[in-house]
């Protein structure tokens, strides 16, 4: 089949990223007032998400040891919900995979899947929270702030979720699913911070770059008010791609790190994951890898057309079915249809075409790097001279090595 060859892209992105995450850290630390809720002595568990943070291990190493100058007794625990096979071992391992273990920080790495209820909402679910986060004195939480993949809401992904989800685990992830995300994470959050011992939230959000854009320490009263200050601010700093329709989007990886879905709805169309109006419209999706970070985990697949027996090798399926299932989102553990290698997932997203050579085709890295991706004439001659693209003028082909895997292109 003659594929087209593309042209590079340059998308620029508002972006002002913290330079010293460190420095900015411990002047938050600096600035919140400690006075009356903590005494030298008492333990700290510091609750760490599994989403690929970029500054993650910056945050959470300077976080331990301001607690410690503070005369406290800091511990890691994961937030992750049912993420690393639901199992204490498999959400360590997530952590260390992240740069976080106690070699790195410093502080003893625990995790464990119990949980006690606290209680129940009005909507009848059941609010589940980690026994070793309540084991402690005090809990702090740290986590980005960002659109959630699932539902719309004021308070999406951000310091009340890892609260709700997170530190539930699988029951009480799979609970806050069933009783519908956008309704029940404000009111159980508000059981949580009533019923458990919250010191402070460290909450930051990024940059379609993927730097740090911004990050505030605050007491548990104003953890709402911030998730919906951060997420305004997140939603503006959004990378999307600047194209409304195509034939075929290559994406390069998936996984956990880049997403909670994998590969961000938000970017290939809410429709894949839910249905809907199909917007942007990307007619075939191939997915070609699965990140390491993932372990396995390849929830969101299901919102691919092809992939490759390569990809399927990578696949945890008790991992990822289980995934699915607490989140209730089944579809998005689905496999695609499956070819032998990547040229023959690529030709098959393009062979319903009667002329695959003039075909609209896109290809990204991920649904988080978005700052240069690849299109072919076509798309290129539309996006020529729009404000804030550069659209190269030299192609590249797209081209495989012998065992039929796409040559990756300069960056």
């Amino acid at each position: 089949m003659h594929l087209p060859p593309l042209y590079r892209v340059e998308q620029e992105f508002p972006a002002h990223p913290i330079a010293d995450v460190p420095a900015a850290v411990r002047a938050q630390f600096a600035a919140f007032d400690f006075a009356g809720r903590i005494t030298p002595g008492q333990s700290v568990a510091v609750a760490v998400a599994s989403r690929g943070t970029h500054d993650l291990q910056d945050l959470v190493v300077t976080s331990v040891k301001c607690l410690r100058e503070l005369g406290l007794r800091p511990f890691i625990i994961p937030a992750m919900g049912s993420h690393g096979g639901a199992t204490g071992p498999g959400q360590a391992q997530v952590l260390r995979g992240l740069g976080i273990s106690e070699e790195t920080t410093g502080a003893p790495l625990r995790a464990s899947m119990e949980v006690v209820s606290l209680g129940r909402l009005a909507s009848g679910a059941e609010v589940f929270f980690a026994q070793d986060a309540l084991s402690a004195d005090h809990i702090m939480v740290i986590n980005r702030v960002k659109p959630h993949t699932i539902f719309r809401a004021e308070v999406e992904s951000g310091l009340c979720k890892i609260m709700a989800v997170g530190l539930g685990r699988q029951i009480g992830a799979a609970t806050m699913h069933r009783h519908d995300l956008a309704q029940t994470i404000l009111p159980a959050a508000r059981l949580i911070m009533a019923r458990a011992p919250l010191l402070c939230g460290l909450a930051v959000t990024e940059n379609a770059l993927g730097g740090t854009e911004d990050l505030a320490l605050v007491p548990p009263e104003r953890f709402a008010e911030n998730d919906r200050e951060f997420l305004r601010k997140a939603w503006a700093l959004f990378p999307r791609l600047p194209v409304e329709a195509l034939d075929l989007l290559i994406v390069e990886e998936m996984g956990k790190d880049i997403s909670g879905a994998g590969m961000d709805p938000n970017v290939i169309g809410f429709w894949r994951r839910w249905g809907g109006e199909k917007r942007p419209f990307y007619k075939n999706l191939v997915v070609l890898d699965l990140t390491p970070a993932s372990h396995g985990n390849a929830t969101g697949m299901g919102m691919a057309d092809l992939t490759t027996e390569r990809f399927m090798a990578l696949v945890d399926r008790p991992a990822t079915n289980l995934n699915a299932l607490t989140s209730g989102a089944f579809r998005a553990a689905m496999q695609p249809l499956t070819v032998k290698d990547d040229r023959q997932a690529i030709e098959a997203g393009l062979s319903a075409l009667p002329d695959p050579g003039q075909a609209r085709v896109g290809r990204i890295l991920n649904t988080h790097r978005l700052g240069v991706f690849w299109v072919s004439r076509p798309v290129a001659e539309e996006l020529a001279g729009r404000p804030g693209l550069r659209v190269g003028e030299q192609t590249l082909p797209l081209s495989f090595d012998q065992e039929g895997r796409l040559q990756p292109y300069p960056r």
